[in-house]
């Protein structure tokens, strides 16, 4: 391949993956077909991204094995099924025919064009989920749950629902909530769940891409890669979910001119296993004690 293509196909990816994935929602929506062309959709998206990492890898180290595939396959089920997936089918997508046709209350701007009303719901969203992320990053009871997230020493598309079940639901519970307090309609609640699954798999892709001024909209994966640096003074910034606005204001924005470490994950000594991690948020203490007198400086370090 050419520089010239490889540039050029760098700055396209994203934007064109994340198009399409908008696109197959819509026709889905407009069909009635919402939560099971979000379903495919994801999938869709998941394939795109497991070729391209192989094809055009952001690093190559990040494409060897790390014995995690079971435990993040675990965590995604438990997390996205059980955990978030239960409260979805009551106050997020769940079934398209249980949400879908939630009316719109009263004060929500039903009249403004779906696509802004997309935006608005989005907005909401993001603003429990920033800070759902960041007090998990600023509280060590809760820096426990998430370390299970952070743990992990390469990004692909595959971990990112790796998250300890406690962790998912309450970003779920941060979050949705907001719109239901807003009143938006069950339409705008489906496209929310699906937009943020659709940016969450590509913030976590191990692809070789530029993103330009989007990085100053959605949370990229040039931006997301900062987030997992071992050193607190990156790692601690870039909490958005799928924008950046709350970074931007909350003064947590970070985007050097230089190129994210390929290292990263944390000082706390997790077990590899899936059931290990999900019991060792609950008898934290003896990781703790592992990670005693390490660098202050670096991920899981002094976390609030």
């Amino acid at each position: 391949m050419s520089p010239s293509l490889r540039t050029f196909l760098s700055g396209v990816w994203w934007p064109l993956l994340l198009g399409l994935g908008i696109a197959c929602q819509a026709s889905g929506m407009a069909h009635g077909w919402g939560s099971a062309t979000y379903a495919a959709t994801y999938a869709g998206l998941a394939l795109a991204l497991f070729l391209l990492e192989r094809w055009m890898p952001h690093e190559s180290q990040w494409l060897e094995h790390d014995g995690q595939f079971w435990p993040d396959l675990g965590h995604t089920v438990l997390s996205t099924i059980a955990a978030q997936g239960g409260a979805l089918v009551v106050a997020m997508v769940g079934l398209t025919w249980a949400l879908g046709k939630r009316p719109a209350a009263s004060h929500w701007p039903s009249q403004w064009p779906e696509a802004c009303q997309v935006a608005l719901g989005m907005v909401v969203a993001e603003f429990g989920l920033y800070w759902a992320h960041r007090i998990a990053h600023e509280r060590d009871w809760l820096w426990r749950f998430h370390a299970v997230h952070h743990s992990s020493t390469r990004l692909w598309f595959f971990n990112n629902s790796r998250f300890h079940f406690v962790d998912a639901l309450k970003s779920v519970l941060l979050s949705i909530p907001l719109l239901i307090l807003v009143g938006a309609p069950g339409s705008i609640l489906v496209w929310v769940s699906a937009l943020t699954s659709f940016i969450g798999i590509l913030t976590h892709c191990n692809v070789e891409m530029r993103f330009g001024p989007l990085n100053y909209v959605f949370n990229t994966p040039g931006l997301h890669r900062w987030h997992h640096s071992t050193d607190l003074r990156e790692g601690n910034k870039n909490y958005g979910e799928s924008l950046v606005l709350f970074d931007l204001i909350f003064g947590t924005y970070l985007n050097p001119h230089r190129r994210p470490p390929a290292k990263i994950g944390i000082k706390e000594d997790l077990p590899r296993t899936f059931l290990a991690q999900i019991k060792a948020p609950f008898v934290w203490q003896r990781y703790r004690l592992r990670f005693a007198g390490a660098d202050r400086k670096s991920v899981g370090s002094g976390r609030n």
